[in-house]
């Protein structure tokens, strides 16, 4: 990663400037060993070295809030120049950084947008302004959202919660408001993906999906909420990695300039920073080598170049673009102009405030949790000697399921033994239809069932293959089922639901932190009548 003691300066100039447009991948941690992706997360060693070299931009990932500001400060100290500070920080920053608020998904809005429609875009711009003011305080400049797909598909396996609506309307208002909401607080945002990824059913994290829209279909669905997010002033907008044959046989629109260029920069008149989704993602990478995918990207309109697969390759394939002519450096002009003019936007507030205080907003956590909760049945949960039965999409333990979560303590204390079904433990599964739980498997006593589900990336519609309604209805033939509670997915409340018996209590809330499941629980210990107050906590 060092120069080549032989290069030319104007090379080396070349190399800097090109270097700018790339936004690389780290840990929110301080230290190597503790980083949770290595594959894709770089050591401190190359990116001080890549960050002394002049790239231009950082996009992080895990450890706390307060560990997050000694962190974006340490990136800044290496660079030398003004850094784009990035996080996928969609639902709060509490999402990715422990300690700051974690807030409902989107779609927990849209839903809300239905019935009170003030009421839901009042409260998007406040979960805008939160997530950028904890944001600033941690040293982040960049905040990668609104999501501005239409999740119209419930088989999407990668958008789903993610989306602010299920129809343009609502999706593009309420991506609006939190776009207003980040912009009071000086923080940039990202409309994402474009031109939508929400009529999807595979993710473009492990394949590239292929969307056979008309330019018509893409005007009435997919394009007003990207309309609506320019308008409010959005700063940057994240492309797609999907193919629509209708608009560009050959590439997926990252890579296409019929999308970036002509509908993008030239039809939709947007005139901020044009970045790519993660080029390390299977849909570009299993086509594309890390430098022509660069290439590609940077042709088609893409202003900046999000975590290429590698570094090194992307900074000197652009480069040998730009000398070859085969990109103008006009282009990479007009590029740094606008990647300098947002970071003007917010220069004045790109470092950490000196107070490591997040500030976290439970008022609003809390009241987003009570606006989108769902509970039926006047019974409750009563104590009893039995199994306290969880599934998490992912690995166990996560971020929504530590030790210390609701959802474990609470039943527990009621007397509910926990067992928790994650990807990488033992299946609960046998091979009968009619009942696929194994439940010599689990133990013996009533049963309550609280599921983690979402569409959630990397995961390829996995959970949605599991036959939770035939274990629901397995549960309540053999008399063992005592309640039901889903984190997540709206989709899977909706299908299971119906088939429940009346007197069962249960209850939908679409979001999964602990706010989320001591309201949902204590509000089912409340309806039992239950002596065991929370908190009596007994091992």
């Amino acid at each position: 990663m060092h120069l080549n003691p032989t290069d030319s300066l104007p090379d080396r100039k070349l190399r800097s400037r090109v270097a700018e447009l790339l936004v690389v991948r780290a840990s929110g941690h301080l230290e190597d060993q503790q980083r949770r992706y290595p594959r894709w997360e770089l050591s401190n060693v190359a990116l001080e070295q890549l960050l002394g070299r002049g790239v231009g931009g950082v996009i992080l990932l895990g450890g706390s809030a307060t560990e997050l500001q000694q962190r974006t400060a340490q990136l800044q100290r290496w660079a030398q120049h003004p850094l784009l500070l990035c996080a996928d920080v969609e639902e709060g920053v509490g999402q990715r950084f422990e300690g700051a608020s974690w807030l409902v998904p989107p779609l927990a809005l849209g839903r809300l947008y239905d019935q009170k429609p003030d009421q839901a875009v009042a409260l998007a711009e406040r979960y805008g302004r939160c997530t950028a003011e904890q944001a600033r305080r941690c040293g982040l400049n960049w905040v990668l959202a609104p999501v501005c797909d239409v999740n119209n598909n419930p088989a999407n396996p990668v958008i789903n919660v993610r989306a602010w609506g299920e129809d343009p309307t609502t999706a593009g208002t309420l991506a609006a408001a939190f776009q207003r909401g980040l912009s009071s607080a000086g923080v940039l945002g990202c409309a994402k993906h474009f031109p939508g990824h929400g009529d999807t059913t595979s993710d473009s994290h492990l394949d590239l999906p292929v969307l056979p829209h008309t330019r018509q279909r893409l005007e009435q669905i997919e394009l007003p909420p990207f309309r609506a997010a320019i308008a409010a002033g959005v700063d940057s907008v994240m492309t797609a990695h999907l193919l629509l044959p209708e608009l560009d046989r050959n590439q997926p629109a990252t890579l296409s300039k019929t999308v970036l260029t002509a509908l993008l920069r030239q039809e939709l008149g947007f005139q901020g920073l044009i970045v790519t989704d993660a080029l390390v993602m299977e849909a570009i990478a299993a086509r594309h080598g890390a430098g022509e995918a660069a290439v590609l990207a940077f042709e088609a309109g893409a202003d900046l170049i999000l975590m290429p697969a590698d570094a090194e390759a992307a900074i000197a394939a652009l480069c040998e673009a730009f000398e070859a002519k085969r990109l103008p450096l006009e282009r990479l002009d007009r590029a740094l102009q606008r990647r300098r003019a947002a970071l003007q936007r917010v220069i004045h507030q790109a470092k950490p405030e000196t107070t490591i205080s997040m500030n976290v907003d439970r008022q609003l956590e809390a009241e987003l949790v009570q606006a989108s909760l769902t509970t039926r049945s006047t019974a409750g949960i009563g104590a009893a000697t039995g199994i306290n039965l969880i599934r998490v999409d992912g690995v166990f333990p996560c971020p929504a399921l530590q030790g210390t979560a609701p959802a474990r303590q609470l039943p527990e204390q009621w007397g509910y033994r926990s067992v928790v079904i994650h990807g990488h433990g033992v299946s609960p599964w046998q091979d009968d239809p009619e009942a696929p739980l194994a439940l010599d498997r689990l133990g013996e006593g009533p049963v309550v069932l609280q599921l983690f589900l979402r569409g959630n990336p990397f995961r390829g519609g996995k959970d949605s293959q599991e036959p939770w309604k035939a274990a629901v209805q397995q549960l309540q033939r053999v008399g063992r089922l005592a309640g039901l509670v889903i984190y997540g997915s709206p989709y899977l409340w909706e299908e299971l639901e119906p088939v429940l018996e009346p007197h069962l209590p249960a209850a939908f809330s679409p979001g999964q932190m602990q706010e989320a499941q001591r309201q949902v629980l204590e509000a089912l210990l409340e309806k039992s009548g239950s002596s065991i107050a929370p908190g009596d906590f007994t091992d």
